[in-house]
């Protein structure tokens, strides 16, 4: 079988062959931790599941509207009202599978071929790969640990064309942790709306705080409801991957376009598992909470090591549960460090080349991993790193 042209530009996860390099040292008999991929080490918590559970065993396990049961989708508003003010009706929301398939509609049904978005760099490469197979034109703009990872407005501004149609800020970030700020939001927002750009705004972190960071929705400024496309789901913060439940908001205009692509794609997203959804939202959000207090313990203590290893540098991350650690003092790039450290030192972790150029003197890391083994593997980083030529 031969693969389409549009195919040809699309390649495997990195993310996932590290991981399944890992694996495969695993059957070999080695004993490898991995901090490579992006998933909570916590169980749903249980009122969720029971949710779930006795939403099948009474009976929904039919079709729902397209858009997704009322109660989720109402949930979903007063969530986004409750955090952020933003005022939203059901009829503006989406229930998808997982934010991946939210990235996919937003950019499907609003990029045509020759069309340019400005993404990130480092980003998450949904983001590259999404408009490449769309015939669009991904324009980076770099966001670097030099700059605490926020938005070069002025480098934004000089690559806008008259091509331009959307700019994606993923917020917080994967991979670097950074949060942007109040005013650097506020300046995109007066970009987006002098030069008529569609936002695409990816907020999948934007529980996982820490810090006195805080963070605020682009769709929240003036004029920019109507323009913002508002991604984020259940997977990171409610320890949900499995369930692949995320969610859309946008205008009724915005919408109504990508509830057509959606229909066609998925028709909806499973009905029990909304209701693990409902549960999630308008449950008890404790469990949320202890783990964003986890996930920080373990942030500051995978900082502090870090940053203890010769070579390496890194910024305490405003969000997320990764961390971003330059390692341009030890003379290898990211992808040469990683694939040392997982031979080496029996830890898994991911090149930052994976998520763009401006990665390629990073790797990222995940602390999504209990304090044992993230312990662990600090040791292993530190001693392995010691064993490098010079040190």
């Amino acid at each position: 079988m031969i693969q389409s042209k549009k195919m040809g530009g699309i390649p495997a996860s990195r993310i996932r062959k590290m991981f399944d390099e890992a694996n495969l040292l695993r059957t070999k008999g080695r004993d490898i931790i991995s901090l490579a991929l992006g998933e909570p080490d916590f169980n749903t918590p249980p009122h969720i599941i029971d949710a779930m559970v006795d939403a099948a065993r009474s009976g929904s396990t039919h079709y729902t509207a397209n858009k997704g049961i009322v109660e989720l989708r109402q949930a979903i508003c007063s969530k986004l009202l409750h955090d952020h003010n933003i005022h939203y009706n059901v009829d503006e929301i989406i229930a998808t599978v997982g934010v991946t398939e939210g990235v996919f509609i937003a950019l499907t049904s609003f990029l045509d071929p020759g069309d340019e978005v400005l993404i990130p760099d480092p980003t998450w490469l949904n983001y590259i790969h999404v408009p490449v197979l769309n015939g669009a034109i991904p324009v980076v703009y770099t966001v670097s640990q030099e700059n605490n990872f926020q938005i070069s407005i002025d480098e934004v501004k000089k690559k806008i064309t008259k091509r331009t149609k959307m700019i994606v800020i993923l917020d917080p970030s994967n991979p670097t942790g950074g949060v942007q700020t109040k005013e650097t939001l506020s300046k995109v927002a007066e970009l987006a709306l002098e030069h008529d750009l569609l936002v695409l705004s990816d907020e999948i972190y934007g529980e996982i705080i820490f810090d006195d960071n805080i963070h605020y929705s682009i769709a929240k400024f003036p004029g920019m409801k109507e323009r913002t496309v508002l991604l984020n789901g259940f997977s990171k913060a409610y320890a949900m991957t499995g369930w692949r439940l995320g969610y859309v908001a946008a205008s009724q205009k915005l919408i109504d376009v990508m509830n057509r692509l959606h229909s066609f794609n998925v028709t909806s997203t499973a009905t029990m598992v909304q209701w693990g959804g409902v549960a999630a939202l308008n449950g008890t959000q404790e469990p949320m909470k202890y783990m964003v207090k986890e996930f920080q313990k373990r942030r500051d203590f995978l900082v502090e090591a870090l940053n203890g290893t010769k070579g390496l540098n890194c910024l305490n991350p405003g969000g997320t549960f990764y961390v971003f650690p330059k390692i341009r003092g030890i003379g290898m790039s990211g992808d040469e460090y990683a694939n040392y450290l997982l031979h080496e030192a029996g830890v898994a972790v991911v090149p930052g080349s994976v998520f763009g150029s401006h990665g390629t003197h990073h790797v990222r890391l995940s602390c999504a991993t209990s304090m044992d083994e993230l312990t662990k593997a600090a040791d292993r980083i530190y001693h392995a790193t010691e064993k490098l030529p010079g040190y």
